[in-house]
């Protein structure tokens, strides 16, 4: 919820969904694996897919595609959640057109129209396989606790995952959901940034050794 101090998350009840492996507050950083940066050779916009200007098979292509390197080993969840080089191999979606206010989580029922295409895609690849995992990355901009922005950023995550579940029907079981709080800026900055109030989405099962 919103505050005077911005991006600070008032206390709040749990969400009800049981989204594999979301947990409000938790720590990052206990399984870190040491790559160095992938080498991209694909167009930056297919890398980082644009949610907004990306046409729908854009979007299931993004999701579709295989690490642009190749992984010497499968790597457990929790190695994924906390290893931000490694999800670099990944190619992800920016929902820049899914906005937050400061200090809050919640969506508008006015924004879930926008989160169709995300639901449509990310069906398709279930459609394919059941067993596809998809995470949903929460962001906040720097203002406020490290603690609190930790939080809400992981709030904003499953809030967008519980629009795709109850709204358009994504199992719950498919969707990751974990914040960084404002560890990943799209913008260097440390005032107030919307878009770095923000959500990802990538699909990692390319990655795991456990689904």
């Amino acid at each position: 919820m919103s505050g005077a101090a911005g991006e600070v998350c008032a206390p709040g009840a749990r969400f009800g969904k049981a989204f594999l492996a979301s947990g409000v507050g938790a720590a990052v950083g206990v399984a870190i694996v040491a790559l160095a940066p992938p080498r991209v050779t694909i167009p930056r916009e297919k890398y980082v897919v644009d949610y907004e200007r990306a046409s729908d098979d854009d979007l299931y292509e993004a999701l579709d595609a295989p690490p642009v390197e190749d992984l010497e080993r499968s790597y457990s969840l929790e190695e994924v959640r906390d290893s931000y080089a490694l999800r670099q191999r990944l190619r992800h979606i920016e929902l820049l057109n899914i906005t937050f206010e400061s200090g809050a989580w919640e969506l508008s029922p006015e924004q879930y129209p926008k989160l169709e295409r995300l639901a449509r895609a990310t069906l398709r690849i279930l459609r394919r396989n059941l067993d596809e995992v998809v995470m949903i990355e929460g962001h906040t901009d720097a203002v406020g606790s490290d603690v609190d922005n930790l939080s809400l950023s992981d709030r904003r995550a499953s809030a967008v995952a519980e629009v795709l579940t109850d709204t358009f029907g994504v199992p719950p079981e498919n969707l990751v959901t974990q914040g960084y709080g404002e560890q990943f800026p799209k913008v260097n900055t440390l005032a107030a940034e919307p878009l770095n109030r923000r959500v990802d989405v990538r699909r990692i099962t390319p990655l795991m050794s456990e689904r």
